[in-house]
């Protein structure tokens, strides 16, 4: 009762948070006006703009209205889809690195284009990482629209790509996969001799999506690179004709006593432990 009358007089945690941030989506707000008679050259140049303001001292907080109101722009000339507040503050909650749940046709992939867009202007590349190949190389290409217009490269990692297709994509602004192919990309190339082979070129900012599926449901699976075995497998072949010929002593619990087993080695070959699911030879 106490936390619910709590929740009436200073809002719930959700509310306080969605409150914090709506400064920021005034100030995009304020800014849309003011892009809206750009053309499209200036309007792309404003990239340029934002790169050198970081490279002489500003933060991406200080960037971020701006960034998100020529996205918001970019968005609306390239797709005729404009970002909603709700997605401003989506953008927003990804970029500080926290999740953002997002509900059905709050268009969570426009979001991924806010921070994606803020955090390549630091040049270190982006990767936005998805479920499936499909999703990647489709919103590469549909989101790619947005980010090619203001002047930015997009990479797409697909399974069938080869070390230096995959070093290209890696080479862009923002770089699209799947957490399996991002995830053996690390792996092999830890596996390599010279920093020149590697085909990723760091790992600075990303952006996942369905979160709680990839983090959570993916990740029991692991990511493991095996190879054909290097020593030769006649031995394997001469112990499978020996095994057909030798006599089980007995199966024994683990926790037979010692002069029993004795006994059981006595009768038979191999001894069998069905507790500890071991076979021991005689």
């Amino acid at each position: 009762m106490l936390g619910t009358l709590l929740a009436k007089v200073i809002g719930t945690q959700n509310e306080r948070e969605l409150k914090r941030l709506r400064p920021l989506v005034d100030a995009v707000n304020q800014l849309e006006p003011s892009l809206t008679p750009l053309s499209d050259e200036q309007l792309r140049a404003k990239t340029s703009e934002f790169r050198e303001r970081f490279a002489r001292g500003e933060t991406l907080a200080d960037l971020q209205p701006e960034a998100f109101a020529v996205v918001r722009e970019a968005g609306r000339r390239v797709l005729n889809m404009r970002h909603f507040d709700v997605q401003l503050i989506g953008g927003t909650v990804l970029h500080s690195g926290a999740i953002a749940e997002m509900k059905t046709g709050e268009g969570k992939t426009l979001v991924a284009t806010l921070p994606a867009y803020l955090n390549a202007l630091e040049g270190k590349g982006v990767h936005v990482v998805t479920v499936n190949d499909y999703l990647a190389r489709r919103d590469s290409e549909w989101m790619g629209k947005i980010y090619r217009f203001l002047g930015m490269s997009v990479g797409v990692i697909q399974h069938e790509l080869n070390d230096a297709e995959r070093q290209k994509a890696y080479a862009a602004d923002i770089t699209y996969g799947t957490n399996n192919e991002f995830g053996f990309d690390y792996l092999r190339d830890n596996m390599k001799f010279e920093l020149s082979q590697y085909v990723q070129r760091g790992h600075h900012f990303a952006i996942v999506d369905e979160v709680d599926s990839i983090l959570i449901d993916e990740a029991r699976t692991p990511l493991i690179i095996s190879g054909p075995a290097e020593a030769s497998t006649d031995l394997y072949y001469e112990v499978d004709r020996i095994i057909p010929r030798l006599k089980p002593g007995a199966k024994t619990r683990g926790d037979a006593k010692a002069e029993e087993r004795e006994a059981l080695e006595a009768t038979g070959d191999y001894i069998v432990d069905e507790k500890h699911k071991t076979v021991t030879l005689t």
